[in-house]
């Protein structure tokens, strides 16, 4: 499975990020939250146990403003899944 994949019916793309530090369901919110509010995004799924965080955006993403992002919510964005 590719890290960035289209799907047909939107045209939406979807990307799943690795994000070290994640322990728990805040961890999980803030790291939503921060890269939720990047333009384009229509959803953001963060799960603390795999480290994987799967977004889906009109548009792929600058991955330098995913990874700003996933900064200011006090994590480390290690690459794509």
């Amino acid at each position: 499975m590719t890290a960035e994949a289209r799907t047909s019916e939107s045209n939406a793309v979807t990307t799943v990020y690795q994000v070290t530090g994640m322990t728990c369901g805040h961890c999980e919110g803030a790291v939503a939250g921060e890269i939720g509010e990047l333009p384009g995004v229509s959803s953001v799924q963060a799960v603390a146990a795999t480290g994987q965080v799967t977004v889906v955006s009109a548009a792929p993403l600058d991955e330098q403003a995913v990874r700003a992002a996933v900064d200011e919510a006090g994590y480390e964005l290690t690459g794509r899944a």
